[in-house]
């Protein structure tokens, strides 16, 4: 096994060496799978669009996607590291020995490596968070593509420039699709078809077709419906409505699909559903244990239904009191759930859910419902402090997911027209004010008390962490004098790049005394450390009062270089980190770099461009301002990348 790298940069491989390690022997533990060659070589360069590519034997990796050090990288790059190796390796049976019949196949190798990877990475934090991570990711930029004018079917039927079907709908959404096939069979079935998939098709080229009928036969269960999730774009709607029939003592659970219409796809179907389902005892929160003839019908294993009708009721017997139903446990599929929760519902399955994705879930619900529809602010804040205390001892990183407030630009993909990036700030800003208000004396508390070093467990560290930073950054908008002096001591005294990072980020973003100093050591000691200097640019570039002249600065700086796609990305995506700055001045940074790298680096360029995708959604006067700037950049660009990515999303 062999890293090339430069020579500075080699100390920095070992944590990729180890992943790679495990990956070949989780392949071959959980699907069978041994390595066929003497050699398995990976190259890791800077000037690399992707993250990574599978050469049989010769690996072509980003830098970014290769190394790791705790002194010079965050722990969610760490993870990012691990999660990559694996995939690429993983791509030797999934994608080389056995590969795709053509381009339209894409998903094929791709989304089942991905789920592939996601569950080896399960293997390395807690489950809970890392299905949190994906679902995040999942909700952040594939839901977003399946509701705007980027939308398409897992499985594309056409494409102009092929690079432009690297998408998150093919990954993200190919894996999800992948998660449901494996969750109805449950792991001994869905292992009985994958070795079926590999004994038949060791060296093909196969398509989709072929994956579904190797694990209809190997495991003994028709999975043929689940072609029609590859074939049409769109996130399915799933509404569910209860209702508790106290004097039968019944529960009756009324599901519906639906699929926004689509001008290209006029004949859309409805698509089996795997829904994990629990109920609880709204008195005790104790889990119920379910009785319902349609779901033992139905069921593939406790607790899990699958839906395969446009609607469909199932019936619980023997149900004493009114019961809190939990839907969709660990995301079981790629929908967009309506249920009619109460405030008070949530913040129950906040507290009481055995499963640490519907906890976070929950959350994210009634987070929604704040900064959306304006109500349940003071039951979520209640809810926090009923959970956290005990939930901080026992798995801190979970902890700290329930502190995921939803992104301006998640908030801003739920409006379909009438967008103001500048009032969901404002909502968001005001909740996280009145949460750190709210918790007081608490953020003080937790931040002195936690110690990573501490932590015996790499997840467990990364989560004490993540809750220093986090409560750095409640302190800082409760006005603490101390805020800024806890920050600046944790930033100099600290070797590891997520503390250090994560002081650096509480100074810059709240202009502190100390920012300017800061940053200036920060580039002192990484300077000659690339990855290290992205995050110096993405920093700065992601403050939210972060100007035009932020960025003039920043892209005249003399380290910032447009051969580097990284160094591009940390300013773009720190940018767009804040729709506010994103569709203001940041709309000439975009069709500027769409403008430039059409010539010098159409799939860059193409990728770039489609953080303005969502223009239409935008209130007047900046929906037609926008519109009338895309509109002009038509005739300037010339490859077939950004004019496909350009024509796609002005043609809503």
């Amino acid at each position: 096994l062999e890293i090339y790298a430069v020579e500075k940069d080699i100390p920095k491989c070992r944590i990729a060496m180890d992943a790679l390690k495990h990956s070949m022997q989780w392949d071959e533990e959980h699907y069978g799978r041994p390595y066929d060659l003497d050699n398995y070589m990976i190259v890791a360069t800077s000037q690399f669009n992707m993250g990574a590519m599978e050469n049989k034997g010769l690996n072509i990796f980003n830098t970014s996607c290769v190394l790791a050090d705790e002194e010079y990288t965050t722990d969610a790059a760490i993870m990012r590291v691990q999660s990559v190796i694996a995939h690429e390796y993983f791509h030797n049976w999934t994608g080389n020995r056995i590969t795709c019949r053509d381009w339209f196949q894409l998903c094929l190798k791709e989304g089942l490596t991905v789920f592939r990877d996601q569950s080896f990475s399960e293997d390395l934090q807690s489950a809970a968070v890392q299905r949190i991570d994906d679902v995040a990711v999942l909700k952040a930029h594939q839901f977003p593509e399946d509701s705007g004018p980027l939308s398409h079917p897992p499985r594309p039927d056409h494409f102009v420039e092929i690079n432009n079907f690297y998408t998150a709908t093919v990954y993200e959404k190919g894996a999800e699709i992948n998660r449901m096939m494996s969750t109805l069979l449950g792991k001994e079935k869905f292992r009985k078809g994958t070795d079926e998939y590999f004994s038949r098709h060791d060296g093909q080229a196969v398509t989709v077709e072929d994956w579904v009928a190797a694990l209809t036969a190997g495991s003994g269960i028709d999975l043929s419906a689940f072609l029609t999730w590859y074939n049409q774009p769109g996130t399915p709607k799933l509404e569910a409505k209860g209702q508790y029939d106290a004097a039968a003592q019944t529960y009756r659970l009324s599901l519906k699909q639906s699929l926004k219409a689509h001008p290209k796809y006029p004949n859309l179907k409805a698509v089996p559903i795997p829904v994990a389902l629990a109920l609880f005892n709204a008195e005790s929160g104790e889990q119920l244990t379910l009785n319902s003839s349609a779901l033992v019908e139905n069921a593939v294993q406790d607790g899990v239904y699958l839906f395969d009708a446009e609607s469909v009721d199932i019936e619980f017997s023997g149900v004493v009191a009114k019961p809190v139903v939990s839907l969709l446990r660990n995301f079981s599929a790629p929908v967009d759930l309506e249920f009619n929760y109460s405030d008070e519902e949530l913040a129950f399955l906040m507290q009481h859910e055995t499963s640490g994705f519907n906890q976070w879930q929950a959350a994210q619900t009634l987070l929604e419902r704040i900064l959306l529809d304006g109500h349940g602010a003071e039951i979520y804040v209640q809810a926090m402090k009923n959970t956290l205390p005990e939930l901080i001892q026992k798995d801190p990183l979970l902890a700290s997911r329930l502190f995921d407030v939803p992104s301006e630009g998640y908030l801003g993909s739920r409006i379909d027209a009438g967008y103001s990036p500048a009032a969901i700030q404002e909502k968001r800003n005001a909740l996280l004010e009145t949460l750190a208000r709210e918790l007081g004396a608490f953020c003080k508390e937790t931040f002195l008390a936690l110690d990573p070093d501490l932590q015996k467990e790499f997840s467990q560290a990364m989560g004490v962490r993540a809750l220093k930073n986090i409560m750095l950054g409640m302190m800082a908008r409760q006005g603490d004098a101390q805020a800024f002096e806890l920050a600046y001591a944790q930033y100099q005294a600290t070797g590891n790049m997520s503390e250090r990072l994560g002081a650096l980020r509480v100074l810059v973003w709240n202009d502190a005394p100390q920012a300017q100093a800061a940053l200036a050591d920060f580039y002192k000691r990484f300077n000659d450390e690339a990855l290290a200097l992205d995050q110096w640019f993405m920093v700065q570039a992601a403050h939210p009062k972060a100007s035009a002249e932020t960025v003039q600065y920043l892209t005249s700086h003399p380290d910032y270089d447009l051969t580097t796609p990284n160094r591009i990305r940390a300013v773009s995506g720190g940018l767009n980190a804040n729709p506010v700055n994103t569709w203001s001045f940041g709309v000439q940074h975009f069709i500027g770099l769409a403008k430039y790298l059409d010539e010098k680096n159409p799939i860059v360029g193409s990728r770039l461009l489609q953080a303005l995708s969502r223009w239409y959604t935008l209130a007047e006067p900046q929906r037609s301002q926008v519109k009338a700037e895309l509109e002009a950049l038509k005739p300037q660009v010339k490859s077939k990348n950004v004019s496909e990515t350009l024509n796609s999303m002005l043609n809503v």
